[in-house]
């Protein structure tokens, strides 16, 4: 096997491993938006335990926009960084692929 064969293999694996760990990050946005938007328990531990992890990863952003709304609040705030997670990576995924 050639080293640049590897290099593509293991530049491929990472820029693979990077899609999921975004991907993953903006799931946990977007499902926060979802069980507020659905008025999920706040006490459930699901439910905190999504809220806590979402709210470590909103990049700063969760107090952007302060509508009187709390639901649109956290659609708005939430969805912004969301979507800024999916630019970082969709960005950073086609990067590695390309310096491979």
């Amino acid at each position: 096997m050639a080293v640049g064969t590897s290099a593509r293999r293991g530049a491929g694996m990472l820029a693979t491993a990077l899609r999921i760990v975004g991907m993953v990050i903006v799931a946990f946005l977007v499902l926060h938006i979802v069980l507020t938007l659905l008025d999920a328990n706040p006490a459930n531990g699901l439910t905190q335990l999504v809220a806590d992890v979402a709210g470590r990863l909103t990049l700063g952003l969760d107090d952007l926009f302060l509508p009187d709304e709390p639901k649109l609040r956290v659609t708005l705030n939430y969805g912004v960084a969301a979507a800024i997670w999916w630019l970082i990576t969709a960005v950073v995924v086609r990067l590695v692929r390309r310096i491979s």
